[in-house]
């Protein structure tokens, strides 16, 4: 018999326990315990997750990881050089591609931050250096990570997001680089008695 979890914790079908939503699909269970909050330092791996958090905004991230294999074919693996090169005629290849979501707005917002990439690449020699300067300090985080705690943006997001936006970045807004920052282990939002914490 399994004992009473805080709020927001749940356990699986392994027995272990869980942040609410690493439960709720396979999919969702594999990321949970495999990716998200894992610090990420590859460039094309980081370009990856921004440009899905992108692609997320407004949609469920289920929707985003389900099609993310297609994500990668279509964004030749988020090579970010080469994706600084795509034109229009691959802008209609994109939105003619059903394994994606097809949002021009979103897709061309993919293609211009691939761009700015190559110069962020260029000012601070990898992607790496640049989102890795914005670890928030202790003051800015909770005692101890619980549900409720959890922000949808926070200051030092909101620094990332004007910092993006300011060198032509687009749909990497507050909450988008929040999110992020969670994904890409800047934060560690695993609740606290989450195993994977």
């Amino acid at each position: 018999m399994t004992s009473e979890l805080p709020e927001g914790l749940a356990y699986g079908p392994d027995g272990l326990p869980r942040c609410w939503w690493g439960n709720s699909a396979d999919d969702y269970r594999h990321y949970h315990d495999h990716e998200w909050g894992r610090p990420v330092h590859d460039d094309h791996l980081l370009f990856q997750k921004v440009a899905l958090e992108s692609f997320q905004s407004g949609l469920s991230w289920l929707t985003i990881l389900r099609k993310r294999d297609h994500f990668r074919a279509a964004f030749a693996n988020f090579d970010f050089e080469k994706v600084a090169r795509f034109d229009e005629k691959d802008v209609a290849r994109l939105l003619g591609d059903a394994g994606i979501i097809r949002h021009r707005g979103k897709i061309e917002a993919t293609i211009n931050n691939a761009r700015r990439a190559c110069e962020l690449v260029g000012d601070y020699g990898s992607l790496d250096h640049f989102f890795w300067q914005f670890v928030p300090p202790a003051s800015e985080r909770p005692a101890h990570v619980e549900k409720a705690s959890l922000p949808a943006h926070s200051p030092t997001s909101t620094r990332l997001a004007k910092e993006l936006k300011a060198r032509g970045w687009k749909f990497v807004g507050p909450t988008t680089a929040y999110s992020l920052m969670q994904a890409c282990g800047l934060v560690n939002d695993h609740l606290e008695g989450c195993s994977f914490r």
